[in-house]
C-alpha cells in the first residue's frame, strides 16, 4: 500500500430523487465499486479501498438507510438498492466497473448484475448472502415480528458495553474467541438511531425471515458464467456458512474461490490486507467482460424450456 491515509478516502454527497446519498472515493484507474453489508457503511471499506487505490478508482457508496445516506420511508429491497447504485454511478460518471459486495452487499451486487449486466465487468462476492438459506440465529431473531423493541434494547449503550466486555473476557481465555461478539457489537452500534434502525429492519426483512434467508440467487448463478467471478469467505464465519461459497463456486463456470483463515464474517475489517490482495490478484489475472443484450438473450435461451403452445380444441 502506498502512503495514502484515511483522509484520502474522501466522502462526497449527491442528491438523488430528493434524498442524500453519500459515497467515498479514492485512487485512479479502472473503477471498482465496493458495496457494504447490513449495518455497515462505506467507512468500513477504508483499509481495502486504500490498498486498491494505486491502480483503481475505488467507489464505496453508503446504501440508502445506511451510514450517512438518507433513511427515507420507502423501498429497501435488493432491487431498490441496486437501482440506487446504478443512479449514483451514472451521476458521477461511472459506467462499467468491477463490482464487489459483502454479505447483504453481495446480494445487492448480484441483483445489480441481473438488472444491469452491461455495467458489470467482474463480480466479487465476499461472505455473500443469497447463496443458501442458512444464516445466524441472531439475524433470524431480528427478522421476527415484534423484534424492533429488542433491537432497540440491544443497541443501547449498556447492552453494547456488556457485549464488548464479554468479548474481552473470551479473548483473555483464548485469543480470537471474542471475534464474533465484537462483530455483533460493531453491527449494533449504528442502530441506536431510530431512522437507521427502521431501515435496518426493513432491509433485513426483505431478505431474511425466522426460517433463514428467503432470497436465493442459486437458480441464476449460471448467468455469471461469462463474467469473471470471485468468491471470498472468512474461514471463521459464523454468520453465513462457508459452504455456501464453495457450493456457489461449483455452479458458476470458471469462477474462483478463496478463503481467509484469520477472518470471520467481516474480512474487510478482520483481514483487509488479505482481502485486498485477493481482489487485486483477481482483477489483474482476469479480463473485464460485460454482457450485451444479445449475450443475455443467448444465456437465458440456453436454459429456457420451450414448449409448444397447445390451443384448446372445442
Amino acid at each position: 500500500m502506498s502512503e495514502r491515509n484515511a483522509s484520502d478516502f474522501e466522502a462526497w454527497e449527491v442528491e438523488l430523487h430528493g434524498h442524500r446519498v453519500i459515497y467515498r472515493a479514492v485512487g485512479s484507474g479502472p473503477p471498482v465499486v465496493l458495496i457494504h453489508g447490513m449495518v455497515n457503511s462505506s467507512r468500513h471499506w477504508q483499509e481495502v479501498a486504500l490498498r486498491l487505490a494505486d491502480r483503481h478508482t475505488v467507489i464505496a457508496p453508503d446504501l440508502i438507510g445506511h451510514g450517512d445516506s438518507a433513511t427515507p420511508r420507502g423501498d429497501y429491497s435488493l432491487g431498490a438498492h441496486a437501482a440506487a447504485i446504478r443512479d449514483l454511478l451514472t451521476a458521477i460518471g461511472i459506467g462499467e466497473a468491477t463490482v464487489v459486495g459483502h454479505s447483504l452487499g453481495g446480494g445487492v451486487a448480484m441483483q445489480y448484475f441481473w438488472q444491469f449486466p452491461e455495467r458489470v465487468q467482474r463480480l466479487a462476492l465476499v461472505s455473500s448472502g443469497g447463496l443458501g438459506p442458512e444464516v445466524s440465529p441472531l439475524l433470524r431473531l431480528a427478522a421476527a415480528p415484534g423484534a424492533s423493541a429488542a433491537v432497540r434494547v440491544a443497541a443501547s449503550p449498556r447492552a453494547l458495553a456488556a457485549i464488548s466486555a464479554g468479548a474481552e473476557r473470551l479473548d483473555r481465555r483464548q485469543p480470537g474467541r471474542g471475534t464474533y461478539l465484537r462483530a455483533v457489537a460493531r453491527a449494533l452500534l449504528p442502530l441506536a438511531q431510530p431512522g437507521a434502525r427502521k431501515a435496518f429492519l426493513e432491509t433485513l426483512r426483505s431478505v431474511i425471515d425466522v426460517r433463514g434467508q428467503r432470497v436465493s440467487a442459486v437458480d441464476r448463478l449460471y448467468l455469471l458464467g461469462p463474467v469473471p467471478t470471485l468468491i471470498v469467505w472468512g474461514e471463521r464465519d459464523r454468520t453465513i456458512p462457508l459452504e455456501h461459497g464453495r457450493a456457489a463456486t461449483e455452479l458458476i463456470p470458471g469462477s474462483r474461490f478463496e478463503t481467509l483463515p484469520g477472518a470471520a464474517h467481516f474480512p474487510h475489517l478482520e483481514d483487509p490486507e488479505g482481502l485486498a490482495g485477493a481482489l487485486a490478484r483477481f482483477i489483474a489475472e482476469t479480463r473485464p467482460h460485460s454482457l450485451s443484450e444479445a449475450d443475455w438473450a443467448e444465456l437465458i435461451d440456453s436454459r429456457a424450456s420451450h414448449r409448444r403452445h397447445l390451443r384448446a380444441v372445442a
